[in-house]
């Protein structure tokens, strides 16, 4: 299974496709596809650094200019799901008939399973396996990686902020929806260190998703035991 073959818009999560869109809408969302998956190729095989946004364009046979119309930074192209993670959050956080952790695990749950999909529906899992842990590595050995992605935490922790002040009538500059966010996030961490944990050591998808699951599921108790007590503070007399 060479590089160039591997489905990485299988890695996605099918709701967050449109089930119904017209025709101009499509050709946007399969051409923003193909420049974030050609990206994540050409970045593994020769390295971030080493390739240009106007080599990307060139592969896809559009314009450098088109490729930032659609991603506004280099960093963006191979870390664009941190946007569905986003939209994620501002919807699925904001369900007054889940509590957060719920929301969450909802939110992890399906991210999980388009990984653990994906795995399945590939020719040979062993590679697939090293395929994920590369783009790991890509991203832990890229200094300007790791910080857009730390920055696209920072933004999930304030949108969450404000989804949880708004649940519970507080502002999300009080300190209860800040530490509450910044906790509930810290589960992706917990997920992602969990698969490359686990990633060698099942035979099958379906029992990475169970053990990756479980020790999510694990740190999750912790965080509701907690959030049990948000609530807006009482006015000191």
């Amino acid at each position: 299974m060479s590089m160039r073959t591997v489905d990485w818009t299988a890695l996605r999560r099918r709701d967050a496709e449109p089930a119904a869109e017209g025709l101009r809408e499509r050709k946007k969302r399969l051409l923003r596809r193909q420049l974030s998956d050609t990206a994540t190729e050409m970045f593994m095989e020769r390295g971030f650094d080493a390739v240009r946004v106007s080599e990307i364009a060139e592969a896809c046979g559009v314009s450098e200019k088109t490729v930032f119309n659609y991603f506004p930074t280099k960093e963006s192209l191979v870390l664009d799901l941190g946007e569905v993670t986003l939209g994620s959050l501002r919807t699925t956080l904001a369900d007054p008939d889940l509590s957060p952790v719920e929301a969450v695990l909802k939110i992890l749950s399906g991210e999980l399973a388009g990984i653990t999909s994906w795995l399945t529906e590939q020719d040979d899992l062993a590679q697939a396996k090293n395929m994920l842990l590369r783009f790991g590595m890509l991203i832990g050995s890229t200094p300007s990686l790791r910080a857009y992605q730390r920055d696209m935490v920072d933004q999930q922790v304030a949108v969450a902020a404000e989804v949880l002040a708004q649940r519970n009538k507080m502002s999300p500059d009080d300190p209860e929806p800040q530490i509450a966010a910044t906790a509930l996030l810290a589960l992706w961490p917990i997920q992602f260190q969990a698969l490359r944990r686990h990633l060698n050591r099942v035979q099958t998808p379906e029992q990475l998703h169970d053990m990756v699951s479980a020790d999510v599921q694990r740190a999750a108790r912790l965080i509701d035991t907690g959030l049990t007590s948000l609530a807006p503070a009482r006015p000191s007399k």
